[in-house]
């Protein structure tokens, strides 16, 4: 392999590790058991020693050395998934398939960057805002439908501010509108999300996804939150339950698991989806605006619609950030069931 062809790997294996070690190095305890859901900071340490162990295989010039033909594999192919090790002429036929439907998705994801549309979802009366921090942001938030017809909801956010998380999070837009529509389970889309932007060498950030799935007619709503933010669920009684992480977030780790929990929503509840631009708010003293004032604006507008719950909220963050700049993306989906 060329010399330069392996600088370039090992130049962005480096930058993944530094970035993950980074953040797991600084992030606080409670942020880091959010972000890896049930997978734990273990998961994050073999995740580092798997990169450790491909930049030693850059260094002896041993990455990407195919298992059985002992040549390397093609460039192009070792460059988004650096755990490649078999040439394509030695793969098996279902192998061969795979690689196929992932080369066709990848070009379909291409061409998938569309308007989005909100539907219209019956018993349901949903609002949504964002506001990036900078022209251009990483937050994400969508509408769509699995295969049974059954509608989904997402929110997500990229590690990172600006261009890059903006780019970044336009693929992961990208490649949900593939790969949603083909599934009926919120974990398996997910899972296949992770499986694209671990094995990137590019891509040296992870993605926060909260991945919903509602059945119009039982009122089950089903969840795969992966590293995100918890979303507030207030019932009709007052009481608010939070929809925890279920799995890591997206690209943190290859070998993650992702899991499904669900909820039955009820007349006059309300969910209320945020990513951390929200919550990490901060004013004049540079105190966070927290989980806890947040609980405490679902609770005190117990008769708001959808539209009402996102403009006071807004107005709640702007007073109590008074006239500092935000410092990270913003947004916010308020779903209230109807009678």
């Amino acid at each position: 392999m060329e010399s330069t062809v392996l600088e370039r790997l090992r130049e962005s294996l480096s930058e993944r590790r530094q970035a993950l070690a980074e953040w797991f190095r600084q992030a606080p305890p409670e942020a880091r058991r959010t972000r890896t859901g049930l997978l734990g900071d273990e998961g994050i340490q073999e995740e580092i020693q798997t990169l450790d162990e491909a930049l030693r295989k850059t260094n002896d010039k041993t990455l990407g050395i195919c298992d059985v033909c002992h040549d390397y594999v093609d460039t192009s192919r070792l460059e988004m998934d650096y755990t490649a090790s078999v040439c394509i002429e030695h793969l098996t036929g279902e192998e061969k398939t795979m690689l196929e439907n992932e080369l066709e998705l990848s070009q379909k994801v291409q061409k998938a960057l569309l308007p989005n549309q909100v539907p219209s979802i019956r018993g349901l009366e949903v609002a949504a805002f964002s506001q990036p921090a900078h022209i251009v942001g990483g937050d994400y938030f969508d509408f769509f439908q699995f295969r049974d017809g059954l509608h989904g909801f997402v929110i997500a956010d990229v590690m990172g501010k600006g261009m890059p998380a903006s780019l970044l999070m336009a693929s992961f837009q990208a490649s949900l509108k593939i790969i949603a529509p083909e599934s009926t389970d919120a974990a398996e889309v997910v899972a296949r999300l992770n499986h694209l932007f671990c094995h990137n060498i590019r891509l040296t950030k992870f993605v926060t996804v909260f991945l919903g799935r509602y059945d119009e007619r039982s009122r089950v709503f089903e969840y795969c939150n992966a590293g995100h933010n918890p979303p507030l669920l207030r019932r009709q009684n007052g009481t608010i339950e939070s929809m925890n992480p279920t799995g890591a977030a997206i690209g943190l780790v290859e070998q993650a698991q992702f899991q499904v929990a669900s909820v039955v929503l009820r007349p006059e509840d309300r969910i209320l989806f945020y990513t951390d631009g929200v919550v990490e708010a901060r004013n004049a003293e540079t105190e966070e605006y927290g989980q806890k004032r947040l609980e405490e604006l679902l609770s005190a507008r117990t008769s708001a619609s959808a539209p009402q719950l996102i403009e006071h909220l807004k107005e709640g963050l702007r007073a109590f950030s008074g006239t500092r700049i935000p410092l990270d993306d913003t947004t916010v989906i308020a779903v209230r069931v109807m009678k």
